[in-house]
């Protein structure tokens, strides 16, 4: 029997900056809940956006 889940089972979100979805990673594991943006790209861009 395989481990893990298979990619089309994993959760996923709506990215806050740019509106793509994304899918949950190992690195998130513990944070998931808090992650808001795809990308460090879209989380900065999101802060420059905020401060124009």
């Amino acid at each position: 029997m395989p481990r893990g889940v298979r990619k089309e089972h994993l959760p996923s979100k709506i990215c806050a900056a740019c509106g793509r979805p994304f899918t949950w990673r190992k690195k998130w594991e513990k944070v998931w809940d808090e992650v808001r943006y795809c990308s460090d790209r879209c989380r900065r861009l999101r802060g420059e956006a905020a401060r124009s």
